[in-house]
């Protein structure tokens, strides 16, 4: 896991901007940094380092690193790079380090652009290749790892951050109003919608991209792999419940790989739990978890987190959120380094997470982002698959498992109805809840519908899909890595591994829920390995906090912050957002919204 950036074209840039934009990485990569340039008569390339050792300590492996004449520079990890090291030993390939950057680049050598498709890991790079006369860049199947680029009249620059970006470039950019209403107005699953971002002149590589760049400026991009649902239905249910257990424990398996101390993130649900489970009774490995534990009842998983500690024996440090002066600064800072308002409270939460796990002497984290994707993990799942099977014997029983186990619990006033897909298979105004209230807000008009991409006619698979790659994963992604990364911890995410989630797409829906639980697939491949109170627990609370948590709105001074005088006010009126701020009570949605304001606040306060 490190920082990395780079440039082709025209411009000769100078030493003391390379060190700048070095300086700006360093909290990617402390552990070494550097640099490679090459000139010519026409064109100058330059790439840029920051190490946060992780697989194969010694200088030897330190970036940008060469082999013949090519040179790359590497953020991420290739989890099966000793499978593939192996095939290389076959092929008398002669290997001068132990570390997954240089298979990387052997592959590179040996099937050119193809040698992604060999990669299971997460990763963003980018390799010079003279002989060819083009960089080649990649990002990840999931875009776990960041890669921004800026493509202007005097080249191509590209960076793991926006700041280092900035740096390198020159100039600052130019917030976007219109993302930035969106990110307040319709909340964090409309920010990877489209290809705006929170700055008008950055651009994202998309996820599963290669892109190649000349020095003449000739860019092109595509993508080399592709999401597919392809169910098999002739599956039985125990064919799913073992391929999840095989391919879960596989992927575990492969990132538990390292040369430093790793802890999970641990909350009261059955993903996280599942990884620490696994860890500690299938794995044998030393497991240290970190927590975080809220006052508030409507989000408190104490209960359940206890449970896995005391069944895996695990190491446990708890973190007690708590409102106060101190949190009004973690976001001010946190807005700062992210270069962006804090997507949700959740990533304001998880910020505390990656500093404990610091301070505990630890170099990655371990979490169990992308389950609820795949396994079906939201109320509007269930709902969804009354609706896939509507036709089916099993309805009737279906919708009764509902009524009995799921309803009491579910918050959202339109996801309380079984027939709500039934009536209307396009329904989605639910998921931009009460954007038209916070519309009005706005000192001027502005409306964005909500829309999905199309991946399959399947109405929960598709729904799913879009969690996967647009709306939540890709949010948790980014936050993860810059929440991590500021504290120089690399995350890692085995839910995200290709190999499962291809197995997973060819599950039939009809088997994902049952007897009322969702997950039901993989609540029952952790049968025996996870502790029953949480592989049983049906409430859903999530990884997440109450704003009342985190700051006191009865405090004037906390009033005065939020109200002080600020460009935002250019777009949202003051004495609305003054009386909705004077509540004593939010609802879900309202909690969103108010705590988007303020993020997007100190954004525009600190960084336009």
């Amino acid at each position: 896991m490190c920082g990395i950036a780079g440039y082709i074209g025209g411009r000769n840039i100078e030493e003391g901007i390379i060190k700048q934009t070095l300086k700006s990485m360093n909290k990617r990569g402390p552990d070494a940094q550097r640099s490679w340039r090459s000139n010519t008569d026409s064109y100058s390339i330059n790439l840029l380092h920051s190490r946060l050792s992780i697989i194969d300590l010694d200088p030897r492996s330190h970036q940008p690193f060469a082999l013949g004449d090519l040179v790359m520079v590497f953020n991420g990890e290739i989890y099966n790079y000793l499978e593939l090291r192996q095939e290389l030993v076959k092929d008398n390939v002669s290997l001068t380090t132990s570390s997954d950057t240089e298979v990387l680049l052997h592959y590179y050598q040996k099937y050119g652009e193809r040698c992604v498709e060999y990669f299971e890991g997460m990763w963003a790079f980018a390799i010079w290749d003279p002989k060819r006369n083009k960089l080649f860049l990649s990002r990840d199947r999931f875009a776990e790892k960041p890669l921004y680029y800026v493509k202007k009249d005097d080249g191509f620059y590209f960076a793991s951050e926006i700041k280092a970006l900035q740096y390198l470039v020159g100039e600052k950019f130019t917030i976007d109003a219109n993302h930035l209403i969106r990110y307040v107005v319709n909340g964090h699953k409309s920010l990877y919608k489209g290809s705006e971002g929170f700055y008008k002149e950055v651009n994202e590589l998309d996820y599963a991209s290669n892109t190649t760049v000349t020095p003449q400026g000739d860019f092109h991009s595509y993508s080399f792999w592709k999401p597919e649902f392809e169910p098999n239905e002739a599956m039985t249910f125990e064919e799913a419940i073992e391929g999840t257990r095989h391919y879960l424990r596989e992927s575990l398996k492969i990132r538990l790989r390292s040369d430093v101390p790793l802890a999970f993130c641990l909350s009261g649900g059955v993903d996280s739990a599942s990884l620490v489970s696994i860890a500690a009774k299938e794995l044998n490995a030393q497991v240290s978890t970190f927590s975080i534990i809220d006052s508030d009842k409507r989000y408190d998983e104490l209960d359940n987190i206890q449970a896995t500690i005391d069944d895996t024996g695990c190491d446990s440090v708890k973190v007690m959120l708590q409102p106060g002066d101190q949190n009004i600064d973690r976001l001010v800072s946190l807005v700062e380094y992210h270069d962006a308002p804090v997507a949700t409270i959740s990533y304001f939460v998880h910020s505390m997470l990656s500093e404990s796990i610091s301070k505990g002497g630890y170099k990655i984290s371990i979490s169990g982002t992308g389950a609820d994707e795949m396994f079906t993990g939201y109320y509007d799942h269930f709902l969804m698959h009354l609706y896939e099977t509507r036709n089916d014997k099993s309805h009737p029983k279906k919708v009764a498992d509902w009524e009995q186990h799921v309803k009491h619990f579910v918050r959202h006033p339109q996801l309380s109805n079984p027939k709500l897909f039934i009536e209307n298979p396009t329904l989605r105004d639910y998921i931009y809840l009460n954007n038209d209230e916070f519309r009005t807000y706005l000192k001027s008009d502005w409306k964005e519908d909500f829309y999905e991409t199309h991946y399959t006619d399947s109405l929960l698979r598709n729904r799913m899909m879009n969690e996967m790659f647009h709306e939540v994963v890709r949010v948790i992604l980014h936050e993860d890595d810059l929440n991590s990364m500021r504290y120089s911890i690399e995350n890692r995410s085995p839910f995200l591994d290709s190999n499962l989630y291809q197995f997973t797409n060819t599950i039939p829906s009809h088997l994902l829920i049952g007897e009322g639980y969702n997950k039901y697939i993989l609540r029952s491949s952790m049968k025996g390995i996870l502790n029953e109170k949480v592989r049983t627990s049906r409430e859903k609370k999530g990884f997440n906090a109450s704003i009342n948590s985190i700051f006191d709105f009865s405090n004037p001074k906390h009033l005065d912050f939020f109200l002080s005088d600020s460009k935002i006010f250019d777009w949202f009126d003051k004495e609305k957002i003054r009386q909705q701020l004077q509540q004593k009570e939010f609802t879900n949605s309202y909690k969103k919204f108010l705590f988007n304001f303020i993020c997007a606040k100190i954004f525009v306060d600190r960084l336009s």
